[in-house]
């Protein structure tokens, strides 16, 4: 009989790690690991672009054209600048509202198991859904149409079987009247998921309208503050401006309670410089603005600094989410704001700038989701989205479900120790040996990411399966998840009638305003 090499003890007696359970947006790393950073600054850098985004708010200053934002920037200790509507916001103003902005954001959703707390306490990070798709690729046919209330179905009933995928964006919506787009499609998708639902409004008048689509959903005012279900997006006007409807959403945060994304999207070579830093700077500086008049109209509201960095094709005009300049400038912003200004922080992880899932696709994504989780980003947008942010396809959110998994754990520095290294064995391991039957290996398989739709297979088992890919198994799981959706969605039919009294309202007097008819596009 051959002599053990080796203390371990046999097989009948070894105790297997029952918690070895991944990670994902909702389940924290059982113990916390160090996290890898990767960023193109050093605390220099930093340093010296934090000074050039105070010396631009503070000497140059932004345009504000709200009238009740004007007032409380200029109570405040704000100062008129050059031209219209411009005020300089000092560098003491700056830091009385940055310190007093919560360092910390709730995002809940219906049920308290998908709440999400930022930052994490296991330094990882969470995905979203991409937002603000005029079109949508069925997942039934693979055939391009108008993003309508159907798609918005669809959308819901695959992220919400997604484990990456902590919130879901409410989408552009075809086939209902134009201006009350927003109220139809957030009002649909609230509906369909419990999980937290991020919201975009599209017109000023249409803000109340669906902050009360989203306290109904969540049980009424004081549930919406005590457990918020949805957060808002409050847009910059690159460069330096400050639109009134976006202002308005500032305000109607605070009034329910809402945390806000503060969102600057700097057009490289367009509305920003051609440079990546001056992009990181043009962000920042707007996001910080907008941090100022949170902190003035809406205090105690949580601010998340959401920086969505393109740069423009010379040679197209278009607008690029994925080529190598925008990486580098949604890295650069993060670590400027995080480290810089220390705000939670949000940006692209996933998406691309080809029209279908494509193999380009896989690859600018991936390299994206890579780019910014390193940078520190506390949440990862672009699930799902194609065509620069203007696509869904629910195909490509699984695949990134699937990224985004990769990433989580590539981010999760290995452990260095004698117990990790398998070190007593290690030394004693004999020729010809293996490590197939150690104890430390019996441990640590079962912590091994193992992919849900990307495939481990050898040729024959691909051939005999007709060459199935994993695009092949993510159309299946896409389907699966929408079959699998309940009719009844995730509201009761008092709140149904309500959010739909509240809809035909919207229509009636909102279009009404703009047009005098009721039009469909």
């Amino acid at each position: 009989m051959e002599r053990r090499t080796t203390d371990r003890p046999a097989r009948r007696d070894r105790k297997v790690r029952q918690d070895a359970i991944c990670a994902n947006a909702f389940r924290q790393e059982a113990r916390v690991h160090a996290r890898a950073r990767m960023g193109f600054l050093d605390e220099g850098d930093i340093a010296f672009l934090k000074a050039r985004v105070l010396d631009l708010l503070g000497d140059y200053g932004v345009v504000v054209v709200h009238p009740r934002a004007r007032e409380a920037l200029l109570a405040a200790g704000a100062k008129t600048g050059h031209g219209t509507d411009r005020l300089r916001l000092p560098r003491e103003m700056v830091a009385e509202a940055m310190a007093a902005t919560p360092k910390f954001a709730r995002l809940a959703g219906k049920r308290r198991a998908l709440d999400l707390d930022l930052p994490r306490g296991d330094l990882g990070f969470v995905m979203r859904t991409g937002t603000g798709a005029h079109g949508y690729v069925d997942p039934r046919d693979t055939r391009y149409r108008n993003m309508d209330l159907d798609a918005v179905n669809d959308i819901a009933a695959v992220a919400s079987t997604l484990d990456e995928v902590g919130f879901i964006a409410h989408p552009f919506v075809h086939g209902v009247p134009e201006k009350t787009a927003d109220i139809h499609s957030f009002g649909r998708l609230i509906a369909r998921t419990d999980k937290h639902v991020w919201m975009q409004p599209y017109q000023w008048q249409n803000i109340e309208y669906l902050m009360k689509i989203a306290a109904i959903a969540a049980g009424g005012e004081t549930e919406l503050r005590a457990n918020p279900i949805t957060s808002v997006i409050t847009c910059s006007f690159t460069p330096l401006e400050f639109k009134f409807m976006d202002t308005q959403v500032i305000i109607e945060a605070g009034k329910y309670g809402v945390p806000l994304h503060a969102c600057s999207l700097p057009s490289s070579g367009g509305t920003a410089p051609l440079s990546v830093p001056s992009m990181a700077i043009m962000a920042a500086a707007e996001i910080v603005g907008m941090t100022v008049m949170a902190h003035l109209l809406a205090p105690g509201i949580p601010v998340v600094a959401t920086p969505l960095m393109f740069t423009l094709d010379m040679r197209t005009g278009s607008a690029l989410q994925s080529c190598v300049e925008s990486l580098q400038a949604a890295s650069v912003s993060i670590q400027l704001l995080k480290q810089g200004f220390g705000m939670l922080a949000h940006t692209y992880g996933s998406g691309s700038d080809t029209p279908d899932v494509d193999h380009q696709s896989m690859a600018e994504r991936a390299m994206l989701c890579q780019t910014v989780a390193l940078a520190g980003a506390d949440i990862l947008g672009g699930v799902g989205q194609l065509e620069c942010a203007t696509v869904f396809s629910p195909v490509q959110a699984v695949l990134d479900n699937e990224v985004g998994a990769m990433t989580r754990r590539f981010i999760r520095k290995p452990a260095i120790s004698e117990d990790a290294l398998n070190w007593v064995e290690m030394m004693r391991i004999r020729a010809g040996g293996h490590f197939l039957d150690s104890d430390h290996t019996v441990r640590s398989c079962r912590e091994q990411l193992v992919p849900e739709v990307f495939l481990r297979q050898g040729r024959d088992d691909y051939e005999k399966s007709g060459r199935r890919t994993a695009f092949d198994a993510a159309r299946e799981a896409a389907l699966a998840a929408i079959k699998a959706a309940s009719e009844k969605g995730a509201l009761s039919e008092d709140q149904l009638r309500e959010i739909a009294t509240l809809t035909a309202h919207a229509d009636e007097h909102i279009v009404a305003a703009y047009a005098g008819a009721v039009e469909v596009i």
